[in-house]
């Protein structure tokens, strides 16, 4: 803390003397200046940004976050040769220049590296803050401060038996973790591109080999980041300890969807675009998650069903071995009419719709002899269920209309025949008193 404190009443003494007034007048002028020229640029950047998209999007980007910081290091540049005209201390704006050109390839590395992950909110709001810490840490390295700021963290400590826990070192696990932790993620994303980018590996196996690299990616990732710091790995029995008794006390449904997960990966019983039946709920599969899987019916509303539930519950998968999924449309007609002729005038109906398969061929069959009339069903092969087979069924059932209108088949309307038999039963007459 002393020498924090003699640092800090150094920087009192020298904002004291007139030349450094000067020269931060200089800095505040330049910085204005890049403000407002910034602002107008950015405008026209911006209105070029919305027509380019691939490698034009990403250099239009890119200029945006490095037109600030280069604009003002180049107004600093005319203002120091001024200084060294007249042989005026510079102190400041000698740093401010390789400070300025810091912050621009901060920002580009910042923004090129979150271009080779998947975009996500967390990581857009995040570039700005990692950006400004990264500068932080260079403007303090450039100034001569950080040995300084490093003590004084350092000093900051307590301890927890043997183990003495300073703010530094929790500064650099936590950098460590991080660091790590993004090295991972970028691997995992790339190994998973390259694998849905293969032709010869099933998509299960895709989804399989993606989630186990990036597991195992992130747990090494942590492993080495406490080593790096100092932390001895056996310590973490305990945390294991713990966490087994967590596991089986409260946490055992989620270790059971994550390891059900696994299990519906390798068994390749259910894979994305699969159209299944879980329960009362019908869609095609859009993700396999760790957790959950993701299943979105025809009203576009994503469904979450847990992992465990697809294991432990009986699933229909409608595209399992075949996507061919037959659809029967139920007519019935009246017992006046010719069936044989019903039935050929349904078969010829039949590719109304232009879903229907020629092979296998449809069908038609006379399948009982109702209350109300004779019942034909018509058998037909389609091979996107998850279009649905609404509209299918409306547009055969119209044609079916049609044709039976036209050869006067009457579809009948439901009725029952009442017998009533002769005579009333006689009426009891009433006791005379």
């Amino acid at each position: 803390m002393e020498k924090f404190n003699l640092w800090f009443e150094s920087i009192i003494n020298a904002l004291q003397q007139p030349i450094y007034w000067w020269q931060l007048l200089a800095l505040s002028v330049a910085a204005l200046l890049a403000s407002m020229a910034n602002k107008k640029l950015q405008l026209l950047l911006e209105a070029q940004n919305q027509q380019s998209v691939g490698f034009r999007h990403i250099a239009v980007r890119s200029l945006q976050r490095l037109l600030w910081p280069l604009s003002a290091m180049l107004l600093l540049l005319p203002i120091k040769a001024i200084f060294e005209w007249y042989n005026l201390p510079m102190q400041l704006l000698q740093i401010a220049v390789p400070i300025l050109l810091a912050l621009a390839l901060i920002r580009l590395s910042i923004y090129i590296l979150r271009k080779a992950f998947t975009v996500s909110p967390l990581l857009k709001s995040s570039e700005n803050f990692l950006a400004g810490l990264i500068w932080f840490a260079v403007l303090l390295h450039l100034a001569g401060w950080l040995p300084l700021v490093l003590e004084m963290l350092d000093s900051l400590a307590m301890s927890i038996g043997e183990t003495r826990i300073t703010v530094l070192s929790i500064l650099k696990l936590v950098f460590m973790i991080a660091l790590a932790f993004t090295i991972a993620i970028w691997l995992a994303e790339l190994i998973s591109k390259r694998l849905l980018q293969s032709s010869h590996i099933s998509p299960s196996m895709r989804v399989g080999f993606a989630k186990f690299s990036k597991f195992l990616l992130i747990t090494l990732a942590f492993l080495l980041a406490l080593n790096a710091v100092g932390i001895n790995l056996s310590s973490l029995a305990v945390f294991g300890g713990a966490l087994g008794v967590g596991l089986g006390f409260g946490l055992q449904r989620i270790a059971s969807n994550f390891i059900s997960g696994f299990i519906l990966v390798l068994d390749r019983s259910i894979k994305p675009g699969d159209i299944i039946t879980v329960g009362d709920k019908f869609g095609w599969v859009e993700q396999l998650n760790a957790r959950y899987v993701v299943v979105r019916n025809r009203e576009g509303v994503d469904t979450l069903i847990p992992n465990e539930n697809l294991i432990t519950s009986e699933v229909i998968n409608w595209s399992y071995a075949d996507p061919n999924v037959r659809v029967i449309i139920k007519v019935q007609i009246s017992y006046d009419d010719d069936p044989e002729q019903a039935m050929a005038l349904m078969l010829e109906c039949a590719f109304a719709s232009p879903r229907v398969l020629r092979d296998p061929i449809p069908t038609v069959r006379l399948m009982e002899f109702a209350d109300s009339g004779i019942e034909l069903q018509l058998r037909v092969w389609i091979a996107d269920l998850e279009k649905g087979t609404g509209a299918v069924k409306s547009d055969i059932n119209l044609a079916i209309w049609r044709a039976f209108k036209q050869h006067h088949i009457t579809i009948p309307y439901p009725q029952r025949d009442l017998h009533i038999k002769s005579g009333w039963p006689p009426l009891d007459k009433p006791e005379q008193d």
